[in-house]
């Protein structure tokens, strides 16, 4: 039973907060607890402006969320890591290899599918991210 579920980017303002978010609706019957944390984290940011207008367009909301930098310890809490691009998966098996069996790509079930940083880029991107986000969401959701 997965009952934390860490989501893993960047800066943990564009994407692993929509997946936060996401996640968050989705399982939120389930009392899962879904955070999530950034590689190279814009601590204390809120999240991107164009980022959290397509969250809220969808019919979602993370008004409250501060980037927050990835440690060891969240990864060794969390059941299941989820994380946006494969270079994501290596550093993060670099940081804490023992959760190596434990971290997988949002995309997994896309055939692997990496999902693209949109940040400082033109809507279009973030919505075109969100799709993806939101495939790799449904398919994860129906797994856990």
């Amino acid at each position: 039973m997965f009952n934390k579920i860490l989501v893993v980017c960047i800066g943990n303002i564009c994407r692993s907060p929509t997946v936060e978010a996401l996640l968050k609706s989705r399982l939120a019957h389930r009392g899962i607890d879904v955070s999530s944390a950034g590689l190279g984290a814009l601590v204390d940011k809120p999240m991107d402006s164009t980022a959290l207008e397509v969250l809220r367009e969808h019919g979602g909301d993370l008004p409250d969320h501060k980037g927050r930098q990835l440690t060891r310890e969240m990864l060794q809490q969390a059941d299941i890591v989820l994380t946006m691009e494969k270079r994501h998966v290596e550093s993060i098996a670099r940081m804490a290899p023992e959760v190596r069996g434990k971290t997988f790509l949002l995309g997994k079930w896309q055939k692997d599918q990496e999902i693209p940083d949109p940040y400082r880029q033109q809507k279009v991107a973030f919505e075109h991210v969100y799709r993806l986000m939101t495939q790799g969401v449904d398919s994860w959701s129906k797994k856990l």
